[in-house]
């Protein structure tokens, strides 16, 4: 059987037989092989956390930033990660920058996803690291503006699944407690304007696995226990 992009194509049999397709016809049989995504965010340097996820059977992994803190222990939890190699996709958080993001994928051979995405058929998955501004002056900060600029670049990609470090703004997955929320402005704008199907984020610890609908988005701050998603 052959495989072509999502789609298996598989030569038939000349029998000369009516009803029977002859040879240099094809029959097309869709891939119904489902995929599984494993998103998470907020490792700071929990090897034992790390492990327990890279032990989950998943296609893809996407960390979604904050791996370590102050971008210190990064060789430790490339390590940890090895195994999985090309399968896993790294955004920056705020405690890492693009820089130091870029060279750990490049040493460990695994896939910066800042800025990028990825097509699974016809699923497709953007990603985009740092937060919005911070009070403690982080390496992986933007400005609203630099967030909203660089997230209309996927409006046109439409994609299916977005992951960011950040959450949105006065959500449940940016509550830090009552009265204080700590999401971005911008990262609300777009899954309200674009309404990917599922939006994935990290960054603020107190919201960790909270899940909240936002139109037709189902948006969910994965922290470190993560979440599998099939697709």
């Amino acid at each position: 059987m052959i495989f072509v992009g999502q789609l298996f194509f598989e030569p038939t049999v000349d029998i000369g037989l009516m009803g029977i397709l002859h040879e240099r016809t094809w029959v097309v049989y869709y891939d119904t092989k489902v995929s599984r995504l494993l998103v998470f965010s907020d490792i700071h340097n929990d090897a034992r956390a790390l492990e327990r996820l890279m032990a989950i059977d998943a296609d893809y992994y996407f960390a979604a930033g904050d791996l370590v803190s102050w971008a210190r222990g990064l060789e430790q939890i490339g390590g940890i990660m090895q195994a999985r190699g090309k399968r896993v996709y790294v955004l920056p958080g705020n405690h890492e920058s693009e820089a130091d993001i870029a060279e750990f994928c490049k040493r460990h051979g695994f896939v910066n996803f800042h800025g990028a995405t990825l097509e699974i058929g016809d699923v497709r998955i953007a990603g985009l690291g740092y937060s919005n501004p911070t009070p403690f002056d982080t390496p992986g900060e933007y400005t609203e503006q630099e967030l909203a600029a660089r997230l209309a670049k996927f409006a046109e990609f439409k994609p299916t699944v977005m992951i960011c470090h950040a959450p949105p703004l006065n959500s449940p997955l940016d509550r830090v407690h009552d009265g204080l929320h700590a999401g971005s402005r911008a990262v609300r704008e777009f899954i309200e304007k674009v309404q990917p199907a599922h939006f994935f984020c990290g960054h603020i610890h107190e919201a960790e696995g909270k899940v909240t609908q936002m139109g037709s988005t189902r948006a969910m701050n994965v922290g470190k226990r993560g979440y599998l998603l099939e697709i």
